[in-house]
């Protein structure tokens, strides 16, 4: 029987598929991307993850025997549904049973930042910096805000199949109406749209993140530090409740805005405020897989 891991990481713009060696050696043997396509519809994007699928197995030597994928969305567990994806040609179909018998092969699913937690924690940086870890967090800030759990290496999906979504927990009126129907959403007020969104509020000026950190840290600009300073406290009061719900050994923070560096100082200091616990002891730390997470978590759902 074949050890290889196959994985489907899909976007709304690619489709990125691998195969690795195996659990224990994830070596890359394989790896294709192609363009999703979605404007196409439903059925034209089960086809190109056949396709993709039918061209790795061409250069792999073999089929595979089950499939691993990350998705935008979630399936939402009573009715076998895909829902809360970005990608809306493949909301509210059955996706997973579609592409199963499309494939002829068992498929596990999992949103993006799931396959994200799943990789750092099998193969990323949790094995560095802690080899002992058994709970895992794995946080995607960018124009969104998402999570994943990971317990003892395998995803928690809940028996909802909204796991680790801390981005629409309730952080601070301030952060006014999300599209998911509440508001002050922790996704409203720290991710990156979020952050851009504040400070065009207060200035009348639309800038990129990349340009208020840089000008908040010079401090030639004090809305940038507010910004700045905004994202260090919010993400420290939102981040606390993770910890005292799970205490995770490893937080790992993906994700554009988890490249800011304060997040790593002040942020931290700022959740050890709110912990229960008279120090923090949870490791807050950077990805070691980049981009190439998805994919890998995506290949570990098989195992």
């Amino acid at each position: 029987m074949s050890t290889k891991l196959w994985g489907i990481d899909l976007g709304g713009t690619k489709i990125e598929g691998i195969v690795l060696a195996s659990q224990e050696n994830p070596e890359v043997l394989v790896r294709k991307r192609v363009d999703t396509e979605a404007d196409k519809g439903y059925e034209h994007v089960l086809s190109r993850i056949k396709n993709l699928i039918d061209d790795i197995a061409q250069e792999a030597g073999e089929r595979p025997t089950a499939l691993g994928i990350g998705t935008p969305g979630t399936i939402d567990p009573p009715t076998g549904l895909l829902k809360n994806s970005n990608s809306q040609s493949i909301n509210q179909k059955p996706f997973q049973k579609d592409l199963e018998a499309l494939l002829g092969i068992p498929v596990t699913m999992a949103n993006d930042a799931n396959c994200f937690a799943l990789a750092e924690a099998r193969m990323g940086i949790v094995p560095d910096v802690d080899p002992d870890a058994k709970v895992v967090f794995g946080v995607i800030m960018g124009t969104g805000c998402g999570g994943g759990i990971v317990v003892n290496g395998q995803v928690i999906h809940g028996k909802q199949g909204i796991g680790g979504e801390w981005g629409h927990n309730f952080l601070d009126a301030s952060g006014g109406d999300c599209y998911c129907g509440k508001s002050g959403c922790t996704e409203k007020i720290i991710s990156g749209t979020g952050l851009e969104n504040y400070y065009e509020e207060i200035t009348g000026v639309r800038k990129r993140l990349k340009e208020i950190i840089p000008a908040a840290r010079s401090g030639e600009d004090p809305n940038a530090v507010k910004t700045l300073d905004r994202l260090v406290h919010f993400f420290g009061l939102g981040i606390s409740t993770i910890i005292n719900v799970l205490d995770p050994d490893v937080i790992v923070l993906g994700g554009g805005v988890g490249n800011i560096e304060e997040l790593y100082t002040r942020g931290v200091a700022e959740a050890q405020k709110h912990v229960f616990n008279p120090r923090l002891d949870t490791k807050i730390v950077r990805p070691k897989l980049g981009d190439s997470a998805g994919v890998f978590g995506a290949a570990f759902l098989t195992v």
